[in-house]
């Protein structure tokens, strides 16, 4: 049995070749199984997302990649003489490591961002249904699975903030310690604002107010988050209650001063307020950030924080390197083992018919045994094939684990003619 993986992804293809090449959810039935009547394919696994599209497959031994990029080409109607030099192959011990990496978020444009696993449990999920996972496969993505779970318990890989609007989260959660309950006011209902007041959402506001210049815009993202739409000439009569307020307005000019930010703090008897500038040009006036309980943050705080967080996760990933290197190593010794198992057992079976029919055709020449002597042959027989059978067993096990391993298992299956009948 082999294993490969063939792909590309954000490294090896621009977005317009990954467009082009992606496979649509409701798409993937049908793929799969076209991929599994491939000869020598037996398991299947396609992983399409926007950074990657991969293509996992368990395999015959005489099979190879040419295969799946053959699968590739055609099922997205292009010629392969166009898809290879975007794609990056695998198989063996390495398509291995690919496949925990990928699960662990050390292949991700972002390095540990979460949103790879789900993916990838997904991937499975919908080639389990379809039947194309089985055996081997499972296994193997499964043993991903945890090690995804072991990297993100024992590294901090996931911790620290990568993007400006989840870095803003972050700020936030230092100033008020929980989130669980605070009102959140988003001036502005662009891509940024939307991301911001997603992980806000996540981390358990209790209000999120949206106002925009547009007020179809406004009423668009409200209705997405659960929010409540504010009339955009009226939103600072409402910022006294709230305790968190994202800009992020296409306006030319400052929307928040001083002036009215030292009224609306007055308002709030001195409860802290925090306030997230990720506009360009900045929404509001950099001298808030003067007055006492007041906390602003524009867009070059963020990005710091972002830079310094990735290097962190940069260092970590180090760490989940060695994780990784470690359980490719055990699942390939596990593998080898699984593959070697059903060679000991059919020794075992066939050095037993031998000896069992010797004993029946010397039956004639023995005459009536007593109980005793039947007791003492079989005992003997027994003795003499558990000899003959231990140096093999040991060899193969020893060898399960070494490159040539599948040589002996050869050599031994012929020598003894299992598989023979």
């Amino acid at each position: 049995m082999k294993l490969f993986v063939t792909g590309l992804n954000h490294r090896t293809a621009p977005v317009e070749v990954r467009e082009r090449l992606a496979f649509h959810e409701n798409g993937l039935p049908e793929a799969l199984g076209s991929l599994k009547k491939r000869p020598g394919l037996l398991e299947g696994m396609i992983l399409s997302t926007c950074n990657r599209v991969e293509i996992t497959v368990a395999a015959e031994e005489q099979a190879s990649a040419e295969t799946i990029e053959h699968f590739i080409a055609e099922s997205r109607s292009v010629e392969r003489e166009w898809l290879s030099p975007f794609l990056y192959r695998h198989d063996g011990p390495d398509a291995i490591r690919h496949l925990f990496r990928v699960a662990s978020s050390l292949d991700s444009m972002v390095v540990g961002e979460p949103q790879i696993l789900g993916q990838l449990k997904n991937a499975y999920a919908a080639a389990k249904d379809c039947g194309a996972i089985s055996g081997f496969l499972d296994l193997v993505v499964t043993r991903a699975f945890n090690v995804a779970k072991r990297v993100r318990s024992e590294t901090d890989i996931g911790e620290s903030a990568v993007s400006v609007s989840y870095a803003a989260i972050e700020l936030a959660r230092e100033i008020f310690g929980s989130l669980d309950g605070k009102r959140v006011l988003v001036v502005g209902a662009g891509k940024m604002s939307e991301s911001a007041a997603r992980h806000l959402r996540r981390a358990g506001v209790s209000e999120i107010l949206v106002t925009n210049r547009t007020r179809e815009r406004a009423v668009e993202m409200a209705e997405e988050f659960g929010g409540r739409v504010i009339e955009y000439e009226k939103f600072s009569a409402a910022m006294p209650d709230v305790d968190i307020v994202i800009a992020s307005s296409g306006a030319p000019h400052y929307i928040i001063t001083r002036e009215q930010m030292r009224a609306v703090i007055g308002k709030r008897k001195n409860r802290p307020m925090f306030l997230i500038d990720i506009a360009v040009p900045r929404n509001i006036e950099p001298e808030v950030n003067e007055l006492d309980n007041v906390f602003l943050y524009d867009i070059d705080d963020l990005d710091k924080v972002v830079e310094t967080n990735i290097k962190g996760r940069i260092e970590v990933a180090v760490q989940a390197e060695d994780i990784i290197r470690e359980e490719v190593e055990r699942m390939v010794q596990r593998l080898r083992t699984r593959e070697v198992t059903p060679t000991i057992v059919s020794l075992q079976e066939q050095l037993e018919l031998w000896r069992t029919a010797e004993i029946e055709r010397q039956r004639g020449r023995l005459g009536a045994l007593t109980t005793q002597q039947e007791e003492a042959i079989q005992a003997m027989t027994r003795g003499l094939i558990n000899k003959i059978a231990h140096g093999p067993i040991m060899e193969l096990r020893k060898q399960a684990a070494e490159p040539g391993g599948v040589h002996v298992m050869g050599m031994i299956r012929r020598l003894f003619r299992l598989g023979e009948g």
